[in-house]
């Protein structure tokens, strides 16, 4: 069994069974005891704890990577750097890779490969407009839910820095057959290194076959830089033309002759899905140097791509000739390749002009990456501070104006971050409870004080709890055991944990105690009015009199379940992006494209406990405004918008409604 199935990590995830096994980490369905949900957690393998360079990168761009926020990508909840062990905590998907559909369909109709590559634009469209660039998209990275609807994974852990450079291995054998020629070569890597990878998935989806394949990832990556795949159709004489040549355009070797962006990609695919016999007219078939002799011999003797017979009417030739012929014609375009890539590498390497440092502190990250515009490239540390806004830099390295810098320099910049650790302050030997209490919070901790028997002087710190130097998240409780003085001639308080509020105070009175007072916990999850904590803790000798406090649980009101119907406009014949937000937060599941002509009623089920407010949106805009009273039992319509069609009239709203809630 492997070593962590069976296993809490750190005392909150629940570790059920090992789902994936990566070159670099492996991945967990665990159950997150606090948030009552399942997760999936990828922890770094025990080989890599040791990589200071790979630990930085991981923990840098796991960071970068929770400000993303879409639908079609893989939530991050959390991440942990100790020294023992590294992991993300990821939402969980029950779905399947889209590797593994691809064999088991073999060849996609060109309508589904056109709704999957749509959602998978989109999310690379928020990840390059947040400064994210993936680099590992492939069809194993990618998730498909039962709906159709995918999950974009892996973002960060085999993600290099945009000017770092690799040497190409056989750990990359699962990843080679999806890499742009730029990230073959080892050179900078940008937007369009995933315009690439996506054009290889639009390939295999389209064909059932990947376009470049060889026994070793040295040989497809070489082929990746020299060689022309076949025309998709040849292989797959059913996909129009128009979608074979956006499919090429995506794979083109030079990233300047590829779409230079997932939004102007969309806008192709939406051309053609207005228009599937559109044809864009690009010209790289004929024109680009590298195709091979053979095709562009067999395209002017007759139309070879439309009827798909291969022939090669060349006179028979001697073995021998032919063989030395071959040699000759390698080594003529093994130094034509080198001599191109020197050409290529010197035309790259002029250098930048030198700016001056810009100001992001105040920024968000988005912001901060939409001024950037990939000028400069980002490295993420996180820390809190309560003068800024959670997500603000705070500080940046170097600092705005302090020097003049070159493109594509690194910038260091401090984000603010509620999530952040900090270390448990020393407090003291012997110290005040006063002193104490105020360096917890000056760290944004939140101090309890308990009262213990101790040998020490009463009213001085016995000790705390986490333990002083121990990593804690920011507003975590630290609880401060305050000494009694000796255990005195008194009452022992008894052990009151998970006992109900009525029966711990009824045995206080039993023992003769007078001053008994009742506290509630919002935040804990415990049954309602059971006790978990008490002041002074068990064992302490205490006079009947003294006041004694037992905090319970307030409980956890039981969720029900609402189930919104939401009339769509009627007659529209094209794909809506439907967005769903629950009090303000984008609800993933049931956020989605949709066509309403076939969808009439779109039906969303919510959870809650109280009043909730339900926005639907499609294609951005305000539709529908629901709320949801669960005591009351209704699903109130507050407010119905005209959706503008852009192919017919308008549609008109619809007057506010109720309906009752189920569950």
């Amino acid at each position: 069994m492997d070593k962590y199935t069976g296993k809490k990590l750190d005392g909150r995830y629940e570790i059920r069974e090992l789902i994936g096994v990566g070159g670099m980490a492996n991945v967990y369905h665990c159950y997150d005891t606090i948030d009552d949900r399942e997760v999936a957690i990828k922890i770094l393998k025990d080989e890599f704890l040791d990589n200071e360079d790979f630990i930085r990168r991981f923990k840098n761009e796991s960071k970068a990577i929770a400000v993303l926020n879409h639908p079609n990508i893989v939530r991050v909840y959390d991440v942990s750097f100790g020294d023992m062990i590294q992991y993300i905590v990821m939402e969980y998907i029950d779905g399947i890779t889209l590797k593994e559909y691809i064999e088991m369909q073999g060849v996609l109709d060109w309508k589904e490969t056109l709704h999957l590559t749509t959602q998978i634009l989109k999310a690379l469209q928020h990840a390059h407009e947040n400064g994210i660039v993936h680099r590992d998209i492939k069809p194993q990275n990618i998730m498909l839910l039962q709906d159709g609807t995918i999950k974009v994974t892996d973002f960060g852990i085999a993600r290099f820095s945009s000017n770092a450079t690799r040497t190409m291995t056989e750990q990359a054998i699962g990843s080679v057959h999806y890499i742009a020629p730029e990230q073959a070569r080892g050179d900078k890597t940008d937007g369009k290194t995933d315009i690439y990878s996506v054009g290889v998935m639009m390939y295999e989806m389209l064909t059932g076959t990947l376009p470049f394949d060889a026994d070793s990832a040295v040989s497809v990556a070489l082929m990746q830089l020299q060689t022309t795949p076949k025309r998709p159709r040849q292989l797959n004489p059913d996909i129009p033309s128009g979608l074979e040549e956006i499919t090429i355009k995506a794979m083109q070797k030079n990233p300047a002759d590829r779409y230079h962006s997932a939004v102007v990609m969309l806008s192709d695919i939406e051309r053609f899905r207005l228009n599937p016999s559109i044809s864009f007219e690009y010209k790289y078939f004929e024109d680009k140097p590298g195709y091979s002799d053979a095709v562009k011999r067999s395209k002017k003797k007759h139309e070879a791509y439309d009827n798909h017979d291969e022939y090669d009417d060349s006179p028979v030739k001697s073995p021998v000739l032919s063989a030395i012929k071959g040699v000759i014609i390698a080594a003529v375009l093994v130094l034509i390749v080198f001599a191109g890539l020197a050409l290529f590498k010197g035309y790259t390497s002029a250098q930048p002009e030198e700016v001056d440092v810009p100001d992001f502190v105040g920024m968000s990250v988005s912001d901060a990456n939409a001024l950037n515009n990939g000028q400069f490239v980002f490295e993420y540390e996180s820390r809190y501070s309560d003068e800024f806004d959670v997500d603000a830099i705070i500080y940046q390295t170097p600092e705005a104006g302090s020097k003049k810098i070159k493109e594509g320099s690194v910038i260091s910049l401090v984000v603010n971050s509620s999530e952040s650790d900090v270390t448990v302050p020393y407090v003291g030997v012997n110290g005040t409870v006063d002193a104490t209490v105020e360096k917890l919070k000056e760290v944004n901790l939140v101090p309890e004080v308990l009262y213990v028997n101790s040998d020490k002087e009463e009213q001085t710190v016995d000790s705390v709890f986490p333990q002083i130097g121990s990593q804690v998240k920011i507003g975590s409780t630290v609880y401060v055991f305050v000494s009694k003085g000796p255990a005195k001639d008194g009452i022992e308080m008894p052990d009151l944990t998970g006992m109900g509020a009525y029966a711990a105070q009824s045995a206080l009175e039993e023992l003769g105690f007078e001053n008994i007072k009742v506290a509630y916990d919002e935040k804990s999850k415990a049954e309602k009015d059971t006790v978990i904590r008490q002041n002074p803790v068990k064992g302490c000798f205490i006079e009947s009199d003294y006041g004694i406090v037992i905090t319970c649980s307030k409980g956890v009101k039981k969720e029900k379940e609402a189930t919104i119907y939401v009339d769509l406009p009627a007659n529209v014949d094209k794909e809506v992006e439907v967005k769903v937000l629950v009090d303000g937060v984008v609800d993933a599941e049931y956020s989605k494209t949709v066509i309403p002509l076939y969808n009439s009623t779109y039906t969303i089920k919510v959870k809650g406990s109280e009043v909730v407010t339900v926005m639907v949106l499609l294609d951005g805009k305000d539709y529908r405004e629901y709320s949801i009273d669960y005591e009351e039992g209704y699903v109130t319509t507050v407010n119905a918008y005209t959706y503008v069609n852009p192919t017919a009239e308008t549609t008109a709203p619809t007057q506010p409604q109720t309906q009752p809630t189920e569950g």
